[in-house]
């Protein structure tokens, strides 16, 4: 306790980082793989990029996550929080290229088995930066055991993957359209690719009929890719073009004949309402092209260039190339319109590059058999995700899914474990035997050994006691942009592999956005760095103020995520992580001021054993409010409601334990059961507060709250709760207190009365809680008959003042104040009334305005 005495206020860069310490070397966040699954909790990280350094996503995520390992742990389940991170196959190899440049050098000069090794040594660089930060935040994973997705066992997890769906006849090689990204010469996933919005020119091109009998317009963007159409496609009951349906027109250009088709997929109000068919570079085309078995040409290559199918332009970048075809039809006279056009087009997340979609040989894998059971899983709540509407966005996805180009043209990875020799295929974990054999040069797409994640992780496919005790896992919280493309294929390969679902409920948290409303990105300016909000750094330029942030250290900044998250994208509320470091600093004072006091009352006799022992009204009902805020929390963090729970916290500690509990007490010996009631309810609200706030919990169990024996707060176990200890008519005693303060001292504002005078009143209809309403709202409590100078109503009570101030004078000064409050609620009604600012203004803003509203009414009433 004594360490406590000499300290004003809780310093977070001085004890974050030695509590970080004493719970890593406690081994508590390293469970022993014993019980089973269901006994047990478990979470597997979405694991971060080995390029990686925390941002806000991740910090609201970590947050999340370990509010809820926290929580469960402290409940006495055996918790493990998978950790590990993903080798990010093109973000890793692109880092690595970009220093072999600045050494003058490049991948193809050193060759591919110098190039990985080089890869490892930058992996083992700066791998472990968002690890150590992790710790920073305060996230309690199983750092003992932190996995990769390129160590031993995982590759032989990986590898076996591909083996048996190659066996079973779901992974084939063919030729099919792609995302290709002409920066990194590869392939990429969806993920990988970011649609922009851009304005180009919609050209109407004149495509001449055979037959010499007229002409049938297309319209087009991309005039370049003309060179590889193989039809002009017309919807089947469009008048104006069925009776050419079988017709031919002739290439401009090119002079290749060119069948006219019906297909229901032309949208007759878009162009002209004829479609040019360009099945090597357009997805939608190639679909058609499937449909009709057509040819399918390239006139661009994987180089970006223009190939030898484009003629003429062959060698051309595709912006060389268009500007030549336009020209081209300009001379020939056959562009009847050009129009601006917005539309978005797709780019390459990772080399800026438009994407060009080609046709290429690739591995694939068919994604029907696996997608059913995956369904299935989620209609019948074995896999239950929150917020419920993204389960039909799930559904849709696997509903429509496509094949699944799974190889990527990279050396970072895992290599396809596919070989071949004159002809032939061999497709095994081990090389075949014998003499000329070549590995595929290809590696498997990141995503596809990060859908191992949760069991690979624990050692599958042996059957390690690890994967005995934790899978399947119990939650996964990720953000929604890749629950199709991990979290669902997580689902299908846990099936698939195990037999059983990876996850029993998916957490689709909210994406902080940029306070304007803009993504968070370090490029546009709007991007937070976490750890310049724990430690104190500079704000980007997004912040009109400047300046660098005050330190809020971890807790601020975990409580500041959680309340400020919901089902929908946010803007970043620096408020909410001010409010989180006050709760900090608050618990601490009030503990601080609970245990000095013990200290002093206890003298030789030591500290008091705990224990709910209640001797006046204000002990009941910080008893049953206690017990009340312990189920809330409870129901909140089960039903992944962070903000309510992080809010419902401060209101108790804040508003209802410092504001008012401690405030009811003060005057009472702290000594006997006065001194066992108080530390029974600061030790269970360090308890509850825990989860949120781990950092100044641990410190305060520390320095006293804690029994000398009791070891970290983090392995304390929670108590289910007493509801005997609920009490309504205390409850309802304190509120009518709280309600007569509140009036008194709304009415003193409001007359002008100075806040050191005490004034002399009589309590009417508040028996036995006068001493309480007296000392809090400074009155003396009298028998007089005089007639009262002021009636202040309190719901079926009222006060009635003898003294203090004029009548008429202090009548004028309430007869204003209501009628300031009067405006002040019709307006902000007015406000809160138009749709338009409820729609459009942000939601903290709403909020705010709906807050103040209620507390202008309130105090309305109060007068």
């Amino acid at each position: 306790m004594s360490s406590l005495n000499d300290r004003k206020r809780f310093e977070p860069s001085e004890v974050e980082p030695r509590i970080v310490a004493r719970w890593l070397e406690s081994g508590l966040f390293h469970p022993e793989p014993e019980g089973t699954p269901v006994e047990n909790y478990s979470i597997a990280i979405p694991p971060p990029n080995v390029t990686g350094a925390l941002h806000m996503g991740h910090a609201l995520n970590g947050s999340v996550q370990d509010t809820l390992i926290r929580y469960h742990r402290m409940l006495g389940q055996r918790v493990k929080w998978i950790l590990g991170t993903d080798h990010a196959g093109i973000a890793t190899q692109t880092q690595v290229e970009r220093r072999l440049v600045e050494q003058g050098t490049s991948r193809e000069a050193i060759g591919r088995e110098t190039f990985i090794e080089r890869t490892w040594e930058w992996r083992r660089e700066f791998g472990g930066t968002i690890i150590d930060q992790l710790k920073r935040l305060g996230a309690s994973a199983d750092y003992e055991e932190e996995r990769f997705t390129l160590d031993d066992g995982y590759v032989e997890a990986v590898m076996k993957v591909f083996v048996d769906l190659y066996n079973k006849g779901w992974i084939y090689r063919d030729n099919y359209m792609v995302n290709w990204d002409p920066g990194s010469g590869s392939a990429i996933s969806d993920l990988e690719v970011e649609d922009r919005e851009v304005t180009d020119t919609l050209f109407h091109i004149a495509y001449p009929l055979t037959d010499g009998s007229g002409e049938l317009v297309v319209a087009t963007v991309r005039p370049e890719t003309m060179l590889a159409d193989v039809a002009v496609a017309v919807h089947p009951d469009d008048e104006r073009y069925r009776h050419l349906v079988g017709a031919t027109v002739t290439l401009p250009l090119v002079g290749r004949e060119l069948p006219v088709i019906a297909d229901e997929y032309v949208k007759t109000d878009f162009g002209t309402g004829a479609l040019k068919i360009t099945p090597g570079h357009d997805p939608n085309d190639f679909e058609i092209g499937r449909r009709h078995g057509l040819p399918e040409l390239s006139a661009i290559g994987e180089d970006g260039r223009m190939t030898a199918e484009a003629g003429d332009f062959a060698g051309m970048t595709v912006a060389e190339a268009q500007e030549a075809v336009v020209a081209a039809l300009d001379a020939q006279g056959l562009i009847r319109a050009r129009d601006p056009y917005v539309h978005t087009v797709p780019y390459s997340h990772r080399s800026g590059e438009r994407i060009e979609p080609l046709i290429s040989l690739q591995w694939f894998m068919r994604m029907d058999e696996l997608a059913r059971p995956a369904i299935e899983a989620v209609r019948e709540g074995r896999v239950r995700i929150h917020p419920e509407s993204q389960s039909r966005r799930y559904i849709d996805w696997l509903e429509n899914i496509r094949p699944w180009c799974i190889s990527r043209q990279l050396w970072w990875g895992h290599q396809i474990p596919v070989w071949y020799r004159d002809g032939e295929t061999r497709v095994g974990a081990e090389p075949p035997e014998g003499e000329g054999w070549t590995r595929d040069p290809d590696v498997l797409d990141t995503w596809f050994s990060s859908a191992l994640w949760p069991f690979a992780t624990l050692g599958w496919p042996r059957d390690t006691p690890q994967l005995r005790a934790f899978y399947p896992t119990d939650v996964l919280s990720t953000a929604r942009d890749i629950l199709f493309l991990w979290v669902a294929r997580m689902v299908m390969m846990g099936l698939e592999f195990t037999g059983d679902v990876p996850f029993t409920d998916v957490y689709v948290h909210s994406v902080i956005q940029a306070p304007d409303g803009r993504r968070m990105s370090k490029s546009l300016g709007t991007g937070i760095d976490p750890l310049h909000l724990i430690e104190g750094g500079t704000r980007p330029p997004v912040f009109t103020g400047g300046g660098d942030f005050p330190a809020y250290g971890a807790d601020g900044v975990r409580f500041g995520l959680l309340a400020m998250s919901s089902t929908q994208d946010v803007r970043f509320s620096e408020e909410k992580v001010a409010q989180g470091q006050a709760l900090a600093n608050k618990l601490f004072n009030a503990t601080r001021f609970v245990m000095t006091n013990l200290e002093r009352a206890g003298g030789d006799d030591g500290r008091p054993e705990p224990a709910p022992s209640p001797t006046t009204v204000e002990d009941r009902w910080i008893l049953s409010r206690l017990e009340a805020a312990k189920a809330d929390f409870a129901g909140r963090v089960e039903a992944f409601d962070f903000s309510k729970a992080a809010l419902g916290l401060y209101d108790f500690v804040y508003g209802e334990l410092c504001d008012w509990y401690l405030e009811l007490i003060k005057g009472r010996d702290f000594d006997g059961a006065l001194g066992s009631h108080l530390l029974h309810v600061v030790r269970e609200t360090l308890i509850l507060a825990h989860p949120i706030i781990p950092f100044v919990t641990e410190e305060l169990w520390a320095s006293g709250v804690g029994a000398p024996d009791a070891g970290l707060l983090a392995a304390h176990r929670r108590s289910g709760g007493d509801p005997a200890l609920r009490d309504e008519r205390a409850e309802a005693d304190i509120a009518r207190v709280i309600a007569a303060v509140q009036a008194v001292r709304s009415w003193r504002d409001a007359s002008g009365v100075r806040p050191g005078d005490v004034l002399e009143a009589r309590l009417v209809g508040l028996e036995g809680l006068e001493p309480l309403v007296a000392r809090l709202a400074r009155l003396t409590p009298t028998a007089d008959d005089r007639e009262p100078v002021a009636t202040i109503p309190v719901g079926g009570a009222h006060v009635e003042l003898l003294t203090g101030v004029d009548p008429a004078e202090a009548a004028a000064k309430l007869a204003v104040r209501r009628e300031h409050l009067a405006q002040e609620i019709a307006r902000a009604e007015k406000k809160l009334a138009n749709v338009g600012f409820v729609a459009k203004a942000p939601e903290a803003v709403v909020a705010a305005e709906r807050d103040k509203l209620e507390q202008l009414m309130a105090e309305l009433e109060a007068l």
